[in-house]
């Protein structure tokens, strides 16, 4: 048998630039896309915060022309996506270039297949099912947490059946990636620390994921210490260029990562949360992530043990059970330090929404890769759990 380090693996991930300013090259690699008439995908907030401003002036000083749709909220909609795509077909738009977080950059991905192959959003749901590669996409992130900026991941909300679908395709990668970590200094501290907590859960599935391999074994180690040690100091002192900029490249270590190994039990129970009740996906995954580690940790114990290496825990000399107590106990201190000390209680979820939040949770891609195979039962008490 060949050993697990050995096997095949097939890696995807976009052309980025990573730096201080690296935004205000949207309108060059525009134009080194061939794009004439730019459909720009944000949110308001992200307007206000003056950023986008940046970015249309860059594509003006190339003679680039575009059309900007800003009508985008967290958990983006399948109507929303359905409402971008007609405004870029009507506008004659040739590529898209998206400034925001992770909802603009998902809504604008299903932008991309939309108009390319001209069908509803919702059919694209599941692994391998976009036939037509998206338009050209220029992603500039402006939270450190998502990874959609590299990842072949689109997390849409179909509005019908309340739940967050996963659209996975290497069709839908973007073609380059600028990272910048300026934006990053307008981030209000409650996304700061949701959106720095996406990435941590990112990686800690990665790494425990069973299609991980020595590549983004190394990716998601280094995230899981470049966030844990530099997203409390990027709170306290919000302009710190420094810490702004180890953040991001957390969350690009993150998104490189679980693009390539996708997730786990965490992100399937919280995409159900975000689609019954469109609670903040961020808080969502910091609820439950310490629950589902105690779940998962029989299941890969040494992975885990790594996993608190990488957060500065300290395990020698202890036994099984004391290992996982502790790295639970570190998970916990790390969020409650970050001031996230709510529980799915706290969130508006009951124990009556439990058993279609699990049913809802089964069907999710990113169950697949979870190292312990659940029951409907088993994910019915994980909820119960974070009551």
């Amino acid at each position: 048998m060949i050993e697990s380090n050995f096997e095949l693996r097939k890696f995807v991930a976009p052309e980025f630039v990573v730096g201080a300013d690296a935004r205000l090259l949207a309108g060059r690699y525009a134009k080194n896309l061939g794009s004439r008439h730019v459909f720009v995908v944000t949110d308001s907030n992200i307007i206000k915060a003056g950023w986008v401003r940046d970015v249309t002036d860059s594509l003006q000083e190339e003679g680039i022309r575009y059309t900007l749709f800003s009508d985008v909220t967290p958990n983006p909609r399948d109507c929303q996506v359905m409402d971008g795509a007609d405004l870029y077909l009507r506008s004659g738009c040739d590529s898209i270039v998206v400034v925001g977080g992770g909802s603009p950059i998902d809504c604008a991905k299903g932008i991309g297949i939309v108009v390319s192959n001209r069908r509803h959003v919702l059919e694209f749901e599941g692994v391998d099912n976009v036939m037509i590669p998206a338009p050209p996409l220029i992603c500039i992130p402006t939270t450190a947490g998502s990874g959609a900026d590299v990842s072949q991941f689109s997390i849409i909300n179909d509005t019908e059946r309340k739940v967050k679908i996963a659209i996975i395709s290497k069709k839908i990668v973007p073609d380059i990636a600028l990272i910048d970590p300026v934006p990053l200094t307008t981030l209000p501290a409650s996304l700061t620390i949701s959106t720095g907590i996406d990435a941590v859960v990112h990686s800690v599935e990665s790494y425990v994921s069973n299609a991980s391999s020595p590549v983004t074994d190394i990716q998601a180690l280094e995230s899981i210490r470049l966030m844990t040690t530099n997203l409390l100091p990027a709170l306290k002192e919000p302009d710190n260029i420094v810490f702004r900029y180890r953040t991001m490249l957390g969350s690009l270590l993150a998104g490189l990562a679980f693009s390539n190994t996708s997730l786990g039990a965490v992100h399937a129970m919280a995409h159900s949360l975000g689609g019954f009740s469109d609670l903040p996906h961020g808080e969502c995954n910091a609820v439950l992530l310490e629950h589902v580690v105690a779940y998962n940790y029989s299941a890969c114990p040494r992975r885990y043990d790594e996993i608190a290496g990488a957060m500065g825990v300290d395990l020698s000399g202890l036994e099984d059970i004391d290992r996982k107590v502790k790295i639970i106990a570190a998970m916990k201190s790390f969020r409650e330090g970050l001031g996230m000390i709510g529980t799915l209680e706290d969130l508006g979820v009951t124990r009556g929404d439990i058993p279609d939040l699990a049913k809802n949770a089964m069907r999710d891609p990113c169950m697949a890769t979870n190292p312990r195979q659940p029951t409907v039962k088993d994910i019915e008490q994980i909820y119960e759990a974070a009551l």
